[in-house]
């Protein structure tokens, strides 16, 4: 079974499946589609937005659009994962009272289903599935392959409808401290902010705040901080008429000239390019 990469190019379906020995996600990211993630074998850790949480085999996470998220190596690097992201209009055309079945889900930024034995079989029979459509690709597949989505979404659904799902616990007492200061900037990343201000607001020293940052989250402070800021600012673009300058400003930047250069940098096109539509990823 081969790594699968299929994009319906419109950036609202896409399915990933591979298989690694090891493997850091390049850079953290985010998109407009809900996210999917499967781990059918191996141990991840997962930061999610504001925290740092550690993914066994058979769990799903599913991740609420624009959240930011990023994967690296646990104490077993080697594994193996089926990621789906399916745009929110793609699941409407598969059933048309989707939101109204899957609110538990959908009311979340994001949640992470360890379901029953019975549950973790039928939700690894549906990824097999998905992937031989992949792979397959008979007639109709994109179209089966999202009912197939559906129903493992369904099962999440359930299992959260009848069972109480306790917040993810902190690997390690310093990945709940650095949960604290990632909290502070998702707050405050409209204003000046600094790796010095951050250590001494929250009394550690920079070279703990630097290193022991990077360790919990998988990024440096400057490549969080303008992660944070080009997410709300193509939201901004998507959802406002807003001049690009303004929003340049309003995310935390003070140079235009610098904004579009780390747009690009974050999510691969100028900031116009959401503005116009094209883009739904």
């Amino acid at each position: 079974m081969g790594d699968i990469h299929f994009d319906n190019g419109e950036g609202t379906f896409l399915v990933s499946h591979r298989k690694a020995l090891s493997h850091h996600m390049p850079i953290g990211h985010f998109h407009s589609t809900y996210e999917i993630y499967y781990l059918m074998s191996g141990k991840r850790e997962f930061f999610i937005k504001d925290r740092t949480v550690v993914i066994n085999e058979g769990d799903v996470v599913i991740i609420s659009p624009n959240i930011l998220h990023r994967t690296t190596n646990a104490e077993m690097p080697k594994h193996e994962r089926l990621i789906v992201n399916i745009h929110e209009t793609q699941m409407a055309s598969v059933n048309s009272s989707w939101m109204d079945t899957l609110k538990p889900l959908l009311e979340n930024e994001y949640i992470i289903v360890n379901g029953t034995l019975h549950d973790r079989l039928a939700i690894e029979s549906l990824a097999h599935s998905i992937i031989q459509e992949m792979q397959e690709k008979k007639p109709g597949f994109e179209l089966y392959a999202q009912t197939l989505v559906l129903q493992l979404l369904l099962i999440c659904c359930r299992h959260v409808l009848q069972n109480i799902v306790k917040p993810p616990e902190a690997p390690s007492p310093m990945h709940e401290r650095i949960s604290e200061v990632v909290r502070y900037i998702n707050s405050h990343y409209m204003e000046e902010l600094s790796l010095q201000l951050l250590a001494e607001n929250f009394f550690v020293s920079q070279y703990y705040l630097s290193r022991f940052f990077k360790e919990a989250t998988g990024f440096t402070f400057v490549e969080y901080l303008n992660s944070v800021r080009i997410k709300e600012a193509k939201k901004l673009l998507e959802h406002s008429s807003m001049k690009v300058s303004l929003i340049s400003k309003k995310v935390g930047f003070g140079s235009v000239t610098h904004f579009g250069r780390v747009f690009k940098e974050v999510t691969g096109f100028v900031p116009l390019y959401y503005r116009k539509g094209r883009q739904v990823r």
